[in-house]
């Protein structure tokens, strides 16, 4: 289960990479060089607020990166749901190596974590049983580790990229309609999925009519998202229903009215965007008989 939190390994290496050399370029930490090399330091990671914790890979990275020595030892699994002032991980070496590695191991951390903690919001004021999602709006480049964090936070993931399926938005039905492009889709990627966006019921009706397999309704208030869901059933009768999805303009004060509606999926943006982080620091201490 916890792999299915994490980001794929080969991203983690190089968003780690990426950031200590943002970080380290181009003479390293000329502060930490002034300590003795024989000093060595245990220290722990605490979250100092209630959350989710997610970006356990990258800080477990940022150090092997820096020292491949440092002993590092998590206590709690990505994904986990944590009290004020809880000891997440604790890790032991080079007090140097652990000076160097601090930052961007905690920014990873707050980061990560501030969205799986917005998410699990979420999550929890979906009471009527709609799947939360997030979107393609994510960090350009993070959006690998940004989507993890979604999944530690309890919802899941909308398509990670424009190859993952068919999406015809309003833009796209511009130059087609929702017929021609659902066939046309079909004909050129078989087996990809094909979602239509509609923001009228009239659009609902073409786009089941032509097959689709997910409708995205957009803009729609509950009592539209009930009417949308009602039309849906009353065509496809005992036939296959496509996934429904409700977006726009959905926050932590509607998300619960939506997911009353009937549909299966609802998709923000704001999982990600603006998410506040989670306060996580690192408490250290030199370990005894350090030469100083």
């Amino acid at each position: 289960m916890t792999r299915y939190l994490h980001p794929p390994h080969h991203d983690v290496v190089d968003v780690v990479r990426r950031a200590l050399i943002e970080d380290l370029t181009p003479l390293g930490d000329v502060t930490a060089t002034l300590l003795p090399a024989d000093v060595t330091a245990t220290a722990q990671f605490v979250a100092r607020d209630a959350g989710v914790i997610a970006g356990t890979a990258c800080a477990t990275e940022t150090f092997t990166q820096i020292d491949p020595n440092i002993i590092f030892t998590w206590h709690i699994e990505e994904g986990t749901l944590v009290d004020p002032m809880t000891a997440i991980a604790s890790v032991e070496g080079s007090l140097e190596s652990i000076l160097i590695a601090e930052r961007p191991a905690l920014n990873f951390l707050m980061y990560l974590s501030g969205i799986a903690s917005n998410t699990r919001r979420y999550v929890d004021a979906a009471t009527g049983g709609a799947e939360i999602w997030d979107t393609r709006k994510t960090t350009p480049g993070l959006r690998s580790l940004e989507k993890a964090a979604v999944r530690a936070g309890g919802a899941r993931n909308h398509r990670g990229n424009l190859s993952d399926w068919i999406m015809l938005k309003d833009n796209h039905l511009m130059g087609t309609s929702i017929a021609d492009g659902v066939a046309r889709a079909r004909d050129r990627w078989p087996g990809r999925t094909v979602h239509v966006e509609a923001d009228r019921l009239d659009q609902v009706d073409r786009a089941i009519a032509a097959g689709a397999d997910a409708i995205l309704l957009d803009n729609m208030d509950p009592d539209q998202l009930r009417a949308a869901v009602a039309r849906v059933a009353e065509l496809v009768g005992d036939g296959r229903r496509p996934l429904l999805e409700a977006s726009g303009g959905i926050d932590l004060d509607t998300v619960g009215a939506v997911s009353e509606t009937g549909v299966d999926m609802i998709s923000t943006s704001k999982l990600s965007f603006g998410a506040p982080t989670l306060d996580i620091g690192l408490d250290i201490a030199t370990n005894p008989g350090n030469a100083l």
